[in-house]
């Protein structure tokens, strides 16, 4: 059952300038893996891991099976899954997670981005996407980025998004190999009334 009193659909596209951010579709599942089997030395420094070993790479096996997961998690009102866009072409992966309702109203946002298009605002603006998502359309109180120390591309994302820091969490999640501390931000629907995009400073056209 979902913890939301409403159902979850499946997202319309949302953009700003050449950066968007849709549900992921199974026909997701080809590029998706190109893009995690290319990037593998560029993302497996932050990438989870099972404490004690097992659980395969990813991009080594197909994506059909997970992309149907994250369409259960969807209709369970657990989490939505993006694609990031750049001039309409499948760049990386966004994660609305841990949906809670409630009394709390909160999620959890991670990503990646495939690196041939690091530096070029995708992963802020996306972010800002989803952020608005989950405040107008999910409503939703209160977003969680957790970043580990080490990772400076996504502590700048971040920044650039003036999320609120909170503080350090030791040995928080299984990275590569080993528990890693992360870096807590947050921000609350209040923080941003007239929404991240525009607080990241490129208002909706």
């Amino acid at each position: 059952m979902s913890p939301l009193p409403y159902p979850i659909q499946a997202p319309p596209e949302r953009g700003h300038g050449r950066i968007a951010i849709r549900s992921v579709r199974r026909r997701d599942a080809a590029v998706l893996r190109r893009l995690l089997t290319e990037n593998r030395s560029w993302l497996q420094p932050w990438e989870a891991t099972f404490p004690g070993g097992g659980g395969a790479a990813p991009g080594s096996q197909p994506l059909g099976p997970v992309i149907r997961a994250m369409h259960r998690q969807r209709k369970a009102g657990t989490g939505v899954t993006f694609v990031m866009l750049y001039d309409g072409q499948a760049v990386g992966q966004l994660s609305v997670s841990d949906i809670s309702a409630g009394a709390l109203r909160s999620a959890s946002i991670g990503y990646w981005v495939s690196q041939h298009v690091a530096g070029q605002g995708v992963t802020p603006t996306a972010v800002a996407l989803a952020i608005d998502y989950a405040f107008t359309e999910l409503r939703l109180h209160r977003i969680e980025v957790c970043i580990r120390p080490e990772n400076a591309a996504s502590l700048r994302v971040a920044h650039k998004l003036g999320l609120r820091y909170e503080g350090l969490r030791e040995r928080y999640i299984h990275i590569d190999g080993k528990w890693c501390d992360h870096e807590s931000f947050a921000v609350t629907a209040e923080e941003v009334p007239r929404g991240m995009l525009e607080r990241l400073g490129a208002p909706s056209s």
